[in-house]
């Protein structure tokens, strides 16, 4: 394979990951979803437990007349889970997978900011080894002397647990 050929493939890489994201933070680390994909951030609500889920899907909540599950992202991401604080919230998202879309509410530290990411910040994810699975990662951002994870909320969940978080809005 030519330079050229290595360069134009590097170049092509963020275009299709610039735009807008919503900045978040979780255990101090912050994270980017595509603004597209989010219906709304809301306070805490009242979580009505589901017995016998995964310890990540905290349980479910009424938003305006529709059942959505709660996912904490910190125990996903097998994190520390820190102290709730008043900037705590939850961002409902809109998943699209292979089945029909659906809603799920995923609880974080805090908001940080929406911004439009330009693709010359974007670079692919590095290696990690084969023992680490970072599907869920589009990209990597580099901004301000920090690094910001593109996540792909889409590819975030097995299909055993898109199941279960499907079956909670049924």
């Amino acid at each position: 394979m030519e330079n050229s050929e290595v360069l134009e493939v590097s170049e092509q890489f963020g275009t299709h990951l610039a735009g807008q994201y919503l900045t978040f933070v979780l255990s101090g680390e912050e994270y980017c979803i595509e603004l597209f994909k989010v219906q709304q951030i809301i306070q805490q609500e009242s979580i009505t437990k589901v017995p016998l889920s995964p310890s990540f899907i905290l349980g479910v909540i009424n938003l305006r007349g529709k059942v959505v599950p709660v996912v904490d992202l910190r125990i996903k991401f097998e994190m520390n889970v820190g102290e709730r604080t008043e900037k705590t919230c939850m961002v409902v998202l809109q998943l699209s997978t292979s089945g029909s879309p659906f809603t799920v509410a995923f609880i974080i530290d805090e908001v940080k900011e929406v911004t439009t990411i330009p693709e010359d910040v974007i670079e692919e994810v590095p290696e990690f080894g084969g023992s680490l699975d970072v599907t869920f990662l589009m990209g990597v951002a580099k901004i301000n002397n920090s690094v910001r994870m593109l996540l792909d909320i889409d590819k975030l969940f097995s299909i055993e647990e898109l199941n279960r978080l499907d079956s909670l809005q049924e």
